[in-house]
């Protein structure tokens, strides 16, 4: 990706919050919201002219008319306008109607061609655009997105988490998978991120919580749905929070510093670095070990993988987790990167592959 991404917001010392109703209904509404959240000094109102639904005969947008409501918010109430666009025609009349920031959503950019078409529409247009996640947690597949629109022209580049889709009963609509754009914020440290609460909870009461997760990891701040009577609402009327609840939110956040010049955060550095290398050692170690009982597997032709021996070691690291105070889970999670590792070396023995 070019080098020429530049940040869409100018760094104020505070979190970017982007807020506005999931769908634009009326003119009404869109003004009674834009409104209050301008008094609260939002950074940007969003609103949703064109929706995605999972099941027709829901409500997908107002349409085009709403694009003259989002203007009128700008200019009554200097506050910048964002909204969602999935299909060419959707940024050709976005582009005209003059709107400020464009974000593409979750389920169009899982689609590579959706998002060239979208690319191809902004080509000379160096307008911000924000882009979600896909649903489905692919990492490479949302920096494709990203590439598509830089290599188009497009350098006021941005990300948005919005969690990811999972099937069966959970705590989250969406689930979070923090590491994710964690890592995305490793590789592209220059790229604004913001967090969509909303979509991750899936239920007003936990938006809180998801806001000052996303500060504690970083994040430049959230766009969150605000709706003056959600309990109406024509979509997703569960999610969204009134103005009035988004201040309380806001107000209550803790912000911290991600500088890390002090002397006891770098003398803990140095002891963590220590240990990492040590756990590397010990790893390679083991590894070491598994290619010699994959050649012993291989000479008396016994099977790689042996259930009765996962089981047995995963029993031993229970008991090692609470012996320790860890949590068990997550230690079963670093278990299995490694044995399955281990399952990979034995493979390359027993079928000569070294």
């Amino acid at each position: 990706m070019n080098n020429d991404i530049i940040e869409i917001f100018e760094k104020s010392g505070r979190p970017i919050v982007g807020a506005g109703p999931c769908s634009a209904e009326s003119e009404e509404q869109v003004m009674e919201v834009a409104r209050e959240l301008a008094a609260q000094g939002v950074t940007f109102f969003r609103a949703g002219i064109w929706k995605p639904r999972t099941k027709p005969g829901c409500f997908e947008g107002i349409g085009r008319v709403g694009l003259q409501w989002l203007r009128r918010v700008r200019e009554e109430f200097a506050l910048p306008v964002a909204t969602e666009v999935a299909t060419p025609e959707h940024v050709e009349q976005a582009l005209a109607a003059d709107i400020d920031i464009l974000w593409i959503g979750a389920r169009t950019t899982t689609n590579p061609f959706a998002v060239q078409e979208i690319a191809d529409a902004l080509r000379g247009v160096d307008i911000p655009v924000l882009v979600k996640n896909p649903v489905n947690p692919d990492l490479e597949l949302w920096i494709g997105a990203l590439e598509r629109l830089n290599n188009a022209g497009v350098t006021r580049l941005g990300t948005i988490h919005r969690g990811f889709s999972s099937y069966g009963e959970k705590i989250f609509r969406n689930s979070p998978q923090w590491q994710i754009p964690l890592e995305l914020k490793r590789r592209l440290p220059q790229l604004p991120m913001l967090c969509d609460p909303s979509h991750i909870a899936g239920k007003r009461e936990l938006i809180s919580i998801l806001c000052q997760e996303a500060l504690d990891l970083n994040f430049d701040g959230v766009m969150v749905e605000s709706h003056c009577h959600p309990e109406c609402a024509l979509s997703d009327a569960r999610q969204q929070v009134t103005p009035k609840q988004l201040t309380e939110i806001l107000e209550k956040l803790v912000h911290r510093s991600s500088q890390t010049d002090a002397d006891d955060i770098a003398r803990f550095r140095t002891q963590l670095d220590r240990i990492d290398g040590e756990l590397m050692r010990l790893i390679a170690e083991r590894m070491e070990v598994s290619r010699e009982i994959g050649e012993l597997k291989k000479e008396k032709g016994l099977t790689v993988f042996q259930p009765y021996r996962y089981k047995e070691t995963v029993e031993r690291l229970a008991e090692h987790s609470a012996l320790h105070c860890l949590d068990n889970d997550a230690v079963k999670e670093i278990f299995e990167v490694i044995h399955s590792e281990s399952i990979r070396q034995q493979l390359r023995i027993v079928n000569n592959l070294d």
